[in-house]
């Protein structure tokens, strides 16, 4: 059997053993049957009557009246307890050989009477029972009669604490008692999974930023000999999958120092000040192991605006574990050999006060990757993966624009799916264009009911947005049509978007006539539009509300925005304009969608030979690629001109 590790041999203490605690009340409550008085003895009942009867049978030795009480007790002799009629009594007490315990006890009224009634009989049969007088004093009965409900209260009271203080025997009772201590994991190098700053791909401005951190831990003496102070935090900030966790997990891995990890919902309780507490036990365990990096994900759980949305007035525990943790950050007595990794998504709605220098001296931003970060971040995720071939990364990070890091990994994982779905030996490249259409299209459904004119609408529908699109210089290239039913959508049309840091309103109004593409090719070879186009109304919708109300794109309302980019709307429940604006915003808003719809109307009538075409092709393939539409239409006019701008390889 192996032995425990014990490297100072010190005595181990004795496990705490409730059992001591159970055996004390069952002995009180054994002596007080012993010695608790005729309220716990096995002694019968018995009447006046047949009292008087027993007396005349001369089967009573002695008779004890106890004249506080006004009972009697009665002894039998010991031929009396022969007969039968005094069988089962002359059982029932435990020393009968002693005659400690009496065989009777009755009740009686009027103590003269009573007396008179035992003389008489007496006399009247010349008995020689003894009659006694006492007054019965149960010192011992009355003391543990009185300290026996405080023994087991006490006793309870010890076993319950013991539990909860975690001892022998501790389990949920424990949850309770150390509800205000920190739920924050302590990372073990040993035991727990190690992530190394090898493991993250891309994000190279964040991570050489939490990379410092770690070497002024490592370090401290490089930085602080010139004067410097070592920050005392720094926020993760970024959309959701972008790697905000994993850098922290990095860091978790490559720092040599104590590493404390919890949630910001791992305060919240509904316990007053429970909150506080726990913001309190945190400090204190880094302190006590500092240096040390404490990481509280989702900060803004407990991070939010402190005086917003409180309409009852009443107490927040929230705010008071907000300013618990300002305290503890940079309060009076801060020690500086703590520092604070914190990570969110919504930093917009966050406290300033948590926000400013001296607690979060750092604001790293994560943003989505781009094209060479997703390349990098499919080598981490393809290690394990078995491919047929080569994959070309470069493809791959081409197809999935706008791709976190987490849907990334979910496109890797997709595709070994689908690829041991269909039985194949390896991961092809096929199998990761469809994990990436399972991803953002749906699940395909190719059983879905659909008659024959829904069928051609549908064609027609997609084939308009191919098709304007193909005409258009600054729309997004096309890589496949289909109307093969995915998720809720009864086509989709696949673009390659450019991705652009600027763009401009040439741009966007290329992209909303793409757009209004499916809804225009409806009308031009039907006569009539449809319900299909509601995703399409939605997106350029939204994309000409921000050119007016944004990004300040608009003629007629001029070089304004009613964007808060705090995410504090100061304004409560008001448009920040007024109800003359809000009608030019409307206007504005439907007059660059109409002008859009027409332009690809004019774009379909002028190449509806080709539309057409387009159309049938696809209503007998289901499916069309970016050679298709060459086919068709030849090259794109500016496609050349596109080439000259590409940088030289």
């Amino acid at each position: 059997m192996a032995k425990e590790n014990n490297p100072n041999n010190t005595p181990k203490k004795p496990r705490f053993s409730s059992w001591w605690i159970y055996g004390v009340v069952i002995a009180l409550i054994i002596g007080f049957q012993f010695f608790g008085g005729s309220n716990f003895s096995s002694t019968e009942k018995t009447t006046t009557s047949e009292l008087q009867e027993f007396l005349r049978n001369g089967d009573i030795s002695k008779i004890v009246i106890i004249t506080n009480t006004r009972q009697a007790k009665v002894y039998l002799t010991e031929e009396a307890m022969k007969k039968d009629v005094h069988k089962g009594v002359a059982e029932k007490p435990l020393f009968p050989s002693t005659n400690l315990v009496p065989q009777y006890v009755l009740d009686y009224g009027d103590l003269q009477i009573f007396q008179n009634e035992i003389t008489e009989i007496k006399k009247e049969n010349n008995l020689d029972t003894i009659v006694e007088f006492d007054t019965e004093s149960n010192v011992l009965g009355e003391i543990f009669l009185t300290l026996l409900p405080f023994a087991l209260i006490i006793g309870i009271w010890i076993y319950l604490m013991r539990r909860m203080s975690g001892g022998a025997g501790g389990g949920a009772g424990g949850q309770i008692f150390n509800i205000g201590k920190s739920k924050a994991k302590l990372f073990d190098e040993k035991t727990d999974t190690r992530t190394s700053f090898k493991d993250v791909a891309g994000l190279e401005g964040a991570k050489e930023e939490v990379q410092e951190i770690v070497e002024f831990l490592k370090n401290p003496d490089k930085y602080t000999s010139l004067g410097g102070k070592i920050p005392k935090g720094a926020l993760l900030v970024g959309p959701p999958g972008t790697g905000k966790t994993l850098l922290a997990k990095a860091v978790a891995g490559e720092a040599k120092v104590p590493f404390f990890s919890l949630s910001g919902s791992d305060f919240v309780e509904m316990f007053v000040g429970v909150g506080a507490s726990r913001v309190r036990d945190l400090f204190k365990q880094a302190k006590d192991k500092s240096p040390a990096i404490i990481f509280i994900d989702e900060i803004d759980a407990i991070g939010r605006a402190r005086g917003k949305n409180n309409f009852t007035g009443s107490n927040d525990e929230r705010e008071n574990t907000l300013n618990q943790l300002l305290t503890e950050m940079d309060g009076f007595g801060t020690n500086t050999n703590v520092i604070v990794l914190a990570a969110t998504n919504r930093a917009d709605v966050l406290d300033k006060a948590l926000m400013r220098a001296g607690r979060f001296d750092r604001q790293i931003y994560v943003d989505l990757p781009d094209l060479n970060e997703r390349k990098e971040i499919f080598e981490v995720h393809l290690r394990p993966i078995k491919t047929a071939e080569t994959l070309d990364l470069d493809f791959l990070a081409k197809q999935t624009p706008g791709f976190s890091g987490a849907d990334i990994a979910n496109v890797c994982n997709e595709a070994a799916l689908i690829a041991a779905r269909k039985e194949k030996k390896a991961v092809t490249k096929q199998d990761f264009l469809d994990a990436v259409d399972r991803i953002v299209g749906g699940l395909e459904k190719k059983n879905k009911i659909i008659t024959p004119d829904e069928k051609k609408t549908i064609a027609f529908h997609e084939a308009g947005h191919a098709t304007v699109s193909w005409m258009l210089e600054h729309a997004a290239p096309l890589v496949k049509v289909t109307i093969v039913p995915r998720g809720q959508s009864l086509g989709a049309a696949w673009y390659l978007p450019e991705e652009r840091l600027i763009v401009r309103p040439e741009q966007m109004l290329d992209e909303m006539c793409a757009t209004m593409g499916g809804r225009a090719a409806e009308k031009v070879m039907f006569g009539k539009i449809s319900t299909g186009a509601l995703s399409d109304l939605e997106k350029v919708t939204k994309q000409a509300r921000a050119m007016v109300t944004i990004y300040g794109l608009n003629e007629e309302l001029g070089n304004i925005t009613y964007y808060d980019s705090s995410g504090q709307n100061e304004y409560g429940f008001t448009k920040p304009y007024s109800e003359e604006t809000a009608q030019k915003i409307d206007q504005e808003i439907s007059k660059m969608i109409e002008a859009q719809y027409q332009r690809a109307i004019k774009l379909l009538e002028d190449n509806k030979d080709k539309l057409t075409e387009l159309a049938e092709r696809l209503l007998d393939k289901e499916v069309i690629f970016k050679d298709d539409l060459e086919k068709i239409f030849g090259q794109r006019p500016f496609e050349k001109e596109e080439e000259k701008l590409e940088p030289a390889k």
